[in-house]
């Protein structure tokens, strides 16, 4: 009986640029969450140590996380844009250059192959044919290591960096406003180390670091800032200053 034949095309491999490019945006989605998280409960603890009354906490609340959110977009806007022209000019140039010295480019090619390893009738072989098939994806391959695929968005990275700080900072607003006045900022201390807690864990897990040092330090820095804004707002709230 003659072997059944699996006629299903095999599945593309995901090359390892992309790989690590997904886990670069989810590295920056895990910490633009964290941002949101810990400048949201910061202000909205810092109020409520002045002030009971729920609406100047919700606007406080409110105020720091359409703020935050806007400035995160518009750093990551930035910073990507700079990127992107970056890329974008090396590629037009590798163009350009590829288009006045072909040959010299070719060779150029070979030796790099030759640096890794290829014998010079092998590497002058694998430059030819790349050449041929997409020379200027192989020169920004070899030579780069860059992809034309691989240019970032800024729209794309601003609107994921507002997402992901949101979203981070819907938590302390629920967990400062939902509970009762008399457990309010003990509920958020405790909601907010502990989301902060998951997300130093998930940082580390991602960037391959140790998982409760990376948890540790998140947690305690947030400890930190909202011990602070607590105190200074009770001690405002105590003066007089803040009815």
């Amino acid at each position: 009986m003659k072997r059944a034949v699996d006629l299903q095309a095999p599945r593309e491999p995901v090359h390892t640029g992309e790989i690590a490019q997904r886990l670069n945006w989810l590295r920056a989605g895990v910490l633009g969450a964290n941002d949101g998280i810990v400048s949201v409960a910061a202000v909205v603890v810092g109020v409520a140590g002045a002030t009971g009354s729920a609406g100047p906490i919700l606007t406080a609340g409110m105020a720091a996380l359409v703020g935050g959110a806007i400035s995160m977009a518009l750093g990551e806007y930035v910073s990507v844009s700079s990127q992107s022209d970056s890329q974008k000019h090396m590629i037009a140039e590798k163009r350009r250059d590829l288009e006045l010295r072909p040959e010299e480019n070719r060779a150029n090619l070979a030796r790099l192959y030759e640096d890794k390893g290829l014998s010079p009738s092998t590497a002058a072989r694998v430059a030819d044919e790349l050449t041929d098939f997409d020379a200027l994806g192989s020169h920004l391959a070899a030579e780069l290591n860059l992809d034309e695929d691989d240019v970032v968005s800024p729209w794309h990275a601003a609107f994921a960096s507002a997402v992901a700080f949101t979203l981070g900072a819907i938590l302390p607003m629920l967990a400062i406003l939902l509970p009762p006045d008399a457990v309010r900022v003990p509920v958020t201390f405790a909601v907010v180390l502990a989301a902060l807690g998951i997300t130093g864990w998930i940082g580390a897990t991602i960037g391959g670091g140790s998982r409760l040092r990376a948890a540790s330090r998140v947690v305690l820095g947030g400890a930190l800032a909202l011990a602070a804004t607590f105190a200074i707002g009770h001690l405002l709230g105590a003066s007089g200053l803040v009815g």
